[in-house]
């Protein structure tokens, strides 16, 4: 019973990438709507691929094959050492064949979390570059070791739908992909004070938060199945606590930005429901309602500050809000299911938070500057000025009208 619903559970979660995909092309410009709903395609493509064939092999899943270091008198399980492309395992709903499912659908949401930070000025072909780079090595890497039966896990790390090894290892991403690709032209001023760039698309971004509600919920409740030891029962208190969590951080930030600018902000409350999505997920098994409703409103609070405190005193362009909606958001939720949680303690969750700012960022940044110096990544001038859509599919989203004179110019 548990397996059929853990699969049941398994196919809502396209919902989530679909809503994601929504919302980066509705914040990004109106010239390049077409480029990021391609760039969304390609990504779950390449990441389904790149996962099931090698991925996969180094997550592993509970009891799975794997390799150890030994290190202060104690074994150190590091990464799995399953076959590639799949080959002997039983495909059927039994534990290993869904926990590939469901890491081929986790890897995806998670390599299309740069594409909101690093929207206007990424090329296809490296996007595709990068996202071979994170589902094949990088979240494979972190998710054997808090969900694959790695040494996290053994210290009683709990991140039951992914707020880590998801989340916060796709925001950290985009965090290294804005540095390295440095801002949009016309996005800064010479002495460096943010200009606002608004998206094109507002119902595009609300119309994502329904779809990703849905699939958050499909995406939490087999996570917490597969990752957390969580009985069938449990889906009521997960779908529950994901949608608390997501309806006090949107309230938050209405109120706060009502406050702030005597009017509610229409984006900042899109990913502010996002970010109640996210911080919700590591203890969307384990927490009582109202405390999941108290994460939520806190990651609302911290990313209504936070977007804004990165640009003016980072000067980082993030067109999505993806660092501070999936990486601040999902280091919170982590650390709020230690101190809350009746199941976890906050020294496994402190320590898988060090591991993914002093381990996963620096790995995953080094690797794109790498590449960036080798092949460059970002499209010249031109391609920015033009648009993706025109530099590098040939046609717009939108024939029917034309750009903005005052945005070309920018």
């Amino acid at each position: 019973m548990a397996s059929l619903v853990c699969f049941l559970a398994i196919l809502l979660s396209p919902l989530a990438m679909a809503g994601l995909a929504f919302m980066n092309t509705g914040l990004s410009r109106s010239r390049n709507a077409a480029h990021m709903m391609l760039a969304s395609l390609c990504v779950i493509a390449l990441a389904g691929l790149t996962f099931l064939a090698i991925g996969f092999s180094w997550q592993g899943y509970e009891g799975s094959p794997s390799y150890a270091l030994m290190a202060g008198g104690r074994s150190w399980n590091w990464i799995a050492s399953l076959p590639f492309f799949l080959r002997g395992m039983p495909l059927d709903i039994s534990k290993p064949a869904l926990a590939a499912l469901f890491g081929m659908m986790s890897a995806g949401l998670a390599a299309m979390i740069p594409l909101g930070s690093a929207a206007d000025r990424w090329k296809l072909g490296s996007i595709c570059l990068s996202t071979a780079i994170l589902t094949g090595w990088t979240y494979p890497l972190f998710a054997h070791w808090a969900w694959g039966g790695g040494w996290l896990a053994g210290l009683g790390f709990i991140d039951a739908g992914g707020s880590g090894v998801i989340h916060a290892v796709g925001g950290l991403s985009a965090l290294g992909m804005t540095w390295v690709l440095g801002p949009r032209r016309g996005k800064f001023t010479p002495d460096r004070m943010p200009l606002a760039i608004p998206g094109h698309n507002s119902v595009y971004v609300l119309f994502g938060c329904l779809l990703a509600w849905a699939g958050f919920i499909g995406l939490n409740t087999a996570g917490a199945i597969l990752n957390a030891g969580a009985d069938v029962e449990a889906a009521v208190r997960v779908a529950l606590n994901v949608s608390l969590s997501a309806v006090g951080s949107v309230l938050a930030v209405a109120a706060l930005t009502r406050i702030r600018y005597s009017k509610p902000d229409a984006s900042l409350c899109a990913n502010g429901w996002i970010a109640g999505l996210v911080a919700g997920s590591a203890g969307c098994a384990f927490l009582a309602p109202g405390v999941a409703a108290l994460v939520g409103i806190i990651a609302g609070a911290v990313i209504t500050y936070s977007v804004e405190w990165l640009e003016l005193h980072l000067n980082i362009d993030d067109p999505g809000g993806a660092i501070s909606v999936h990486g601040l958001a999902g280091l919170w939720g982590l650390l709020a299911t230690g101190w809350f949680a009746p199941a976890a303690h906050w020294i496994p969750q402190a320590a898988g938070i060090s591991t993914l700012i002093g381990c996963v960022f620096p790995m995953t940044y080094a690797i794109h500057w790498l590449l960036n110096r080798i092949h460059p990544m970002r499209v010249p001038p031109e391609g920015e000025r033009l648009g993706l859509d025109m530099y590098e599919l040939g046609s717009g989203a939108y024939p029917d009208f034309i750009t903005h004179n005052d945005d070309l110019q920018r």
